[in-house]
């Protein structure tokens, strides 16, 4: 990780270094916070958050969902972040903002203080700097995707990545850049931090949210970008079997962006394949300000602040 210089914490900008929470701190102990990952782009106009409001509205209903009051308005995240970014000098970054309980009371059903943290930083390639034009190696992990039977898949909640964890490490420790997770039925699901799209003879398929995925910010904005371009896409149940039948594979994330797939479980995948590499240059010029017709995804951070960083 490449350190900045400050960061947001429950409405004060503090060094980098500074700040730190309690070893008894809730979160820590039981899982209990909730996060976003956001990036920022330099666009002609200047730096531009992708998708802001779409990101914080979801960590504000995920916050909901695990019973997390969130103590500051969106409106006033959403300046922090601005101001986090300015102060911290920054074009281009990955935002982390992060709803946690904190030191308070320990227990499963403790009434911890619920903190708020926002932190910015440069951050490249989630998978690789070659993974955009060579594609990623994945395979399938043996951990199944957390079921709504116990969890909720649709809450950015920090507990639940410990599946996304062991899945990853599993993938890495074969070898492979990424896991792919099947869900509880056994139908694909998604990547360890990422939605899955693949083609098959033209049409774009991607698992609906009924098989216990994450609802990604860049995979409804892959998908619009897809049917603008007059592309089919299909939300239906994919089985395993699909991906080695498949045309192309491709992931979206905030982290990863949108990422080619050239093999799972050692079956190649053609990668990246051309219908893959149209919506990977939209979807580029979305993140960068060169698609107007995008335009309104882009929030602006406003001139650099005074106060130095």
């Amino acid at each position: 990780m490449r350190k900045a210089e400050t960061i947001w914490m429950n409405g004060e900008f503090v060094a980098w270094d500074d700040a730190q929470v309690h070893v008894l701190s809730h979160g820590l102990h039981y899982g209990t916070g909730v996060f976003e990952g956001i990036r920022a782009y330099a666009t002609e106009a200047g730096t531009a958050v992708f998708r802001h409001h779409d990101h914080l509205a979801r960590l504000q209903k995920s916050a909901q969902l695990y019973h997390l009051p969130v103590p500051f308005e969106l409106e006033e995240l959403r300046r922090a972040t601005h101001e986090l970014i300015r102060r911290n000098g920054l074009d281009t970054c990955y935002i982390r903002p992060l709803v946690f309980r904190g030191y308070g009371e320990m227990g499963l059903f403790a009434d911890s203080p619920v903190e708020v943290t926002i932190a910015v930083w440069h951050w490249g390639a989630y998978l690789g700097e070659e993974s955009k034009q060579v594609g990623v190696r994945a395979k399938v992990s043996s951990w199944r995707r957390i079921s709504p039977d116990g969890l909720i898949p649709h809450a950015k909640a920090s507990g639940q990545y410990l599946n996304s964890i062991l899945a990853k490490t599993e993938a890495h420790n074969s070898g492979y850049d990424e896991a792919i997770l099947l869900d509880q039925r056994g139908l694909v699901c998604e990547g360890s931090g990422e939605n899955i799209f693949v083609v098959r003879e033209g049409e774009i398929l991607t698992p609906p949210h009924t098989a216990s995925i994450l609802d990604g910010i860049n995979r409804k904005s892959v998908i619009q970008i897809a049917r603008d371009l007059d592309f089919k896409v299909v939300e239906r149940d994919i089985g395993r079997s699909e991906l080695y039948l498949a045309d192309e594979i491709f992931l979206t994330g905030t982290a990863a962006e949108l990422v080619p797939v050239r093999e799972i479980d050692d079956h190649p995948i053609e990668a990246p394949g051309e219908i893959t590499k149209v919506i990977a240059a939209k979807f580029d010029d979305a993140l960068h300000g060169r698609a107007p017709e995008y335009a309104e995804w882009l929030d602006r951070v406003d001139e650099p602040s005074k106060v130095a960083s």
